[in-house]
């Protein structure tokens, strides 16, 4: 029997879990002298490359001496905790990654209460210990009192520690030791990480925590096999969440090594492997015995807390940017990326839109700016909470918020939080000048909070969050003031007419860019919407102007990004998203039914 030991590698965003992955995976051996492998190996898609961000939970596996080491390198974005909640069932132990100088946030939190109620020990590594404000017996202090604090057993509380700098790879038990490389980090993995249990001599028992999809053999469960061998070419039953099952055999067996795939004739007990030949597969599924079927418990996934509203795009510009338009091709990409993800939900509402609905804008974005980069042309309405009924109370979901700002921004961050319904809890003076305030808040108060944020502190400001619960619903929340500079007519932009409208507000768009009746070319400078006309060029007459005219100054616009469109919009607006563009536009283009809207809810107050 092969020696295993598997582990996932946990922390919060940045902390350094794909670069520490990256350097186990070079100094490992698995990979030929030859190979060349690029930074961040496991970040395989073009947004994660781009953002600097893990957005799916991904596996590898190394061998080192004569053990096998599986690795499943995590997110650390609250927006995908359903990701690192169903890794964890998988493993046997975590490296809890946390950063020397940052120390504890929200989601180190997140993700080590998962691990801790699994029962697992966390070896914990307290990485980036080369910066200059590292302060490692703090980091240490504070694991070790959040560990008291999440109810830890005294097994998990003698957790072992280690220093290092994934980047520089190197890893020590001491942080005077000498800085070599990361034969510490692996001769802890093999001393404290426990041998996976179960036996290969049992019934089969394997369960699904990952799906993957290939155009030839079909949809691929990333199973771990809990007792029990699978063999390619035998037959199995297949037990979903509601107890239905059906049997079906495996066609294709892989197994991992380094960044291959890899394919196998037999993997048993410990190993996690990549099944194919199963049609319905999902996450939670249990792959069984066909004599003596025995499932596994099926897996609670956390349910989403934002949804957002996603159309055809009916604007005058729908269709001249993008591939596909129509509400059919729209609703079977959605439908694709709900197979694999399953922390997203998607219901059709008539009228070809679809409510999509997420664990944050994040998760959400990022979907959005896939099916752009495939060719989509769609219409996004701002982010809802997802409220629910409890005993007749209306229930909302609250957010636990960490903000990390320079002193002489704190008065301005509370006041803003406060406005918003934030509670503050705690404020810690930080040894490099920062103050970390901590606030619950409900999830609707941090719609739109982050650009108006980061321009209160000059840019300098973090913020972090994590779902809490569900509490009793808080009243309204204030949202953006300024309003919105609406152009009146089709056409393109000139440039003399946005000179002239540079008094009135920031704008969005520059000469020679297409506008329409309805949407919106800016922010304007004060309260309430205004409509402008964008397409005025200048008079021209036979009588010669004393002196040049005045050469025209254009302050450059402001960018929009489909993030930051999605924070700034309000209910009465939407984001027309192309592969081109990214455009805002009124619900309704017609400036009387607009006016007639306003006037009613005027009135209504």
């Amino acid at each position: 029997m092969q020696k295993i030991k598997n582990i996932a590698v946990i922390a919060h965003v940045d902390h350094g879990k794909t670069t520490l992955v990256d350097e186990l995976l070079q100094q490992s051996g698995t990979f030929e002298a030859h190979q060349q492998i690029e930074e961040r190996a496991m970040d395989s898609n073009d947004i994660e490359k781009e953002r600097g961000i893990t957005i799916l939970s991904k596996n590898t596996a190394i061998t080192y001496g004569d053990h096998k080491i599986n690795i499943i390198d995590t997110p650390g974005h609250a927006d995908f905790g359903g990701e690192v909640e169903r890794v964890l069932k998988m493993v046997d132990g975590v490296l809890m990654l946390v950063d020397a100088q940052e120390g504890v946030m929200p989601q180190t939190k997140f993700v080590l209460k998962k691990a801790i109620e699994l029962g697992l020990i966390p070896v914990v590594v307290i990485n980036k210990i080369d910066k200059d404000g590292a302060e490692p017996d703090r980091v240490l202090d504070e694991m070790f009192d959040l560990l008291v604090a999440l109810d830890a057993n005294e097994e998990q509380l003698e957790f072992p520690v280690l220093y290092a700098a994934a980047r520089d790879g190197y890893a020590k038990w001491n942080l005077e030791d000498e800085n070599k490389d990361m034969t510490p980090l692996f001769e802890a993995i093999l001393e404290k990480v426990p041998y996976p249990q179960g036996s290969p001599d049992t019934d089969t028992q394997a369960q699904v925590f990952t799906l993957d999809n290939d155009n030839f053999v079909g949809r691929i469960g990333i199973t771990r096999i809990f007792n029990g061998k699978i063999k390619k070419g035998d037959e199995y039953v297949l037990v979903k969440a509601s107890g239905e099952k059906t049997k079906s055999r495996v066609s294709k067996l892989i197994g991992f090594i380094g960044l291959e795939r890899i394919d196998i004739d037999e993997a048993e007990a410990g190993d996690i492997v990549a099944i194919a030949g199963f049609s319905d597969i999902d996450v939670g599924d249990s792959i069984c015995d066909p004599v003596n079927p025995v499932a596994l418990d099926p897996m609670h996934v956390e349910e989403p807390t934002l949804s957002v509203i996603m159309s055809v795009n009916d604007g005058p510009l729908a269709g001249t940017e993008g591939k596909h338009v129509t509400s059919n091709k729209i609703q079977e990409r959605l439908e694709k990326e709900m197979e694999t993800n399953i922390a997203m939900r998607m219901e059709p509402m008539g009228d070809a839109s679809f409510k999509v609905s997420g664990r944050g804008e994040l998760q959400i974005g990022i979907l959005a700016e896939n099916m752009r980069r495939e060719g989509f042309e769609f219409l996004l309405a701002r982010p809802e909470v997802v409220v629910k009924e409890e005993n007749g109370v209306k229930m909302e979901p609250f957010e636990h918020l960490v903000v990390d700002v320079p002193e002489e921004f704190q008065g301005v961050a509370i006041e803003k939080l406060g406005k918003r319904k934030a509670e503050m809890t705690s404020l810690t003076p930080m040894p490099d000048g920062t103050v970390r305030i901590e606030f619950e808040i409900p999830a609707r108060g941090l719609i739109g909070f982050r650009s108006e944020f980061l321009t209160d502190t000059k840019g300098e400001g973090i913020m972090n969050h994590s779902f809490i619960e569900y509490r009793p619903y808080s009243g309204t929340v204030v949202s953006r003031t300024p309003g919105a500079l609406v152009s009146m007519d089709n056409g393109e932009a000139v440039a003399f007419s946005i000179f002239n409208l540079q008094a009135r507000g920031t704008l969005f768009i520059k000469p020679q860019d297409k506008v329409y009746s309805g949407m919106v070319i800016g922010e304007s400078a004060r309260p309430g919407d205004l409509d402008v006309n964008p397409l005025k060029g200048k008079q021209l007459t036979n009588m010669r102007t004393s002196g040049a005219d005045d050469a025209i100054k254009l302050v450059p616009p402001r960018q929009i990004t489909l993030e930051n469109a999605m924070e700034w919009i309000e209910d009465d607006e939407l984001i027309e998203i192309t592969p081109e563009s990214i455009r805002i536009r009124k619900k309704s283009l017609d400036p009387v039914v607009r006016k007639r809207a306003a006037r009613d809810k005027k009135n209504a107050k």
